[in-house]
């Protein structure tokens, strides 16, 4: 059987058993794409089925999730861990708080994660946990009363060297500090079971930063492989949580000018730029009072607020999606090429639709895809984890060179890897085929288990 027929049996044999996965069958198309090179000129990949066994969870734990309110009434929600390849180390992916959270989101998004983590040639294998609990409108105590009781289960199946969990959307240090409290209470273990802690207790400096400070230096080494650079770049960027707001301090500390953002509610656009003025703003806005963008237009009034709009139609050099999956689509993509857009580089995981990658790459604008840009939050999680093992502490300094090493070795395997196999200048066939290739031969080094 040659490679084509092979791979085409795969996908709609994975179709109709993953029918109505749609977001999870979108990630395998795009990873199974890319390696048809990889499996023409090494057969023992189809020999040793390592793709029907890559695409299949090794476990999916699913939980009720019971807590009280502040008025006494109980409610109940859904508990989920993937746990979905530990080739490479134990399992290691973010807690989603969001009531989008469903288990086949998650499988999507441990999918991914496998292959995230091996770009960054830490120990990790991949997963993805959450609940279709939304901390927004809880208060402190619903919130820590809904991660005791998450946890209660939840601890069952989390360890040290078996699966440790971060933060993820909806999931930030308040709530990484409930749920390491109660499994401490739980296990009487204080061990580094959890990343994103606090630094007084166990957490590494600029890991809240981690994720958008490694995008910004993965763009600059995109636009450095055409002679260019990020100063005095116009960039919008989609998302006003962690991940955003930390792309835009790096984009503007690196000479940048961030003129459009946006979260639940709608868009800004701001002609002046974001300085670092605005962004403790911001910080202050999203981090600490939980509030919407509108509040940024009030405070700064040459700052437009565009209800229920998009950054895409700014004009921008560089577009950053760091919101969700799948919200920059085909006209998305089309509005951003008209405005002269030359680089995008995704925060978020698989943010861009099919339709719009490819409009990307029928255009030959440097794009990027999550796995590889957005990797510097688990690159961080993981010298987190480092730290707590040899019990010290690096300075926000050390961090950094780290993160930047991390993110340059990253680009540099994208692009080695898609030369190696005939698709030169290709982030996706890059990030995709290096991120594979560890995984499977892993495998295969450890048997058919």
């Amino acid at each position: 059987m040659n490679t084509q027929t092979y791979l085409n049996d795969f996908l709609t044999q994975t179709h109709q058993k993953n029918a109505s996965q749609k977001v999870f069958l979108q990630a395998v198309e795009e990873v199974v794409r890319s390696l048809v090179p990889v499996l023409d000129q090494n057969p023992v990949y189809m020999k040793e089925k390592i793709l029907e066994r890559i695409v299949e969870p090794e476990r999916i734990i699913s939980f009720r999730v019971p807590w009280r309110d502040d008025k006494g009434e109980i409610h109940v929600n859904r508990g989920f861990r993937v746990q979905f390849n530990s080739a490479l180390g134990p399992y290691k992916g973010g807690i989603r708080f969001h009531s989008s959270v469903t288990a086949d989101s998650l499988k999507f998004l441990a999918f991914e994660q496998t292959f995230k983590n091996s770009l960054t040639t830490l120990p990790l294998g991949g997963g993805k946990g959450g609940s279709d609990f939304d901390t927004r409108g809880k208060s402190d105590t619903e919130v820590m009363r809904f991660c005791h009781a998450f946890i209660d289960e939840l601890y069952h199946h989390i360890g040290y060297h078996t699966d440790i969990p971060a933060g993820d959307l909806g999931c930030g240090a308040r709530e990484i500090g409930y749920m390491f409290g109660q499994y401490k209470k739980l296990t009487n273990d204080f061990t580094g079971a959890f990343t994103g802690k606090k630094p007084n207790w166990g957490g590494s400096l600029l890991r809240p930063q981690a994720t958008g400070y490694g995008i910004s230096y993965f763009a600059q080494n995109m636009l450095a492989t055409r002679g260019d650079e990020l100063n005095g770049k116009i960039c919008v960027v989609s998302g006003a949580g962690n991940v955003g707001i930390h792309t835009m301090e790096k984009l503007s500390e690196l000479g940048a000018k961030v003129v459009g953002f946006m979260d639940y509610d709608g868009s800004i656009y701001d002609k002046d730029g974001v300085n670092a003025e605005k962004i403790a703003f911001l910080k202050d806005l999203v981090f600490k009072r939980r509030g919407s963008v509108q509040e940024y237009a009030k405070k700064f009034k040459k700052a437009q607020f565009r209800p229920g709009k998009k950054t895409w139609d700014i004009p921008c050099d560089c577009a950053f999606p760091t919101a969700c999956e799948n919200e920059l689509n085909g006209e998305d993509a089309k509005m951003l090429l008209k405005n002269g857009c030359k680089c995008v580089c995704e925060g978020a995981n698989m943010p861009s639709t099919p339709e719009a990658v490819e409009a990307f790459k029928e255009a030959g604008i440097l794009y990027s895809p999550g796995k590889a840009s957005n990797a510097g939050g688990v690159a961080v999680s993981g010298l987190e984890m480092t730290q707590n093992s040899m019990r010290i502490y690096w300075t926000a300094q050390e961090v950094d060179a780290y993160l930047k090493r991390i993110m340059n070795n990253i680009h540099t395997s994208c692009l080695t890897y898609a030369e190696q196999f005939a698709q030169k200048g290709d982030y996706v066939a890059g990030a995709n085929i290096a991120g594979f290739l560890k995984v499977a031969d892993s495998m295969i080094d450890q048997g058919l288990v």
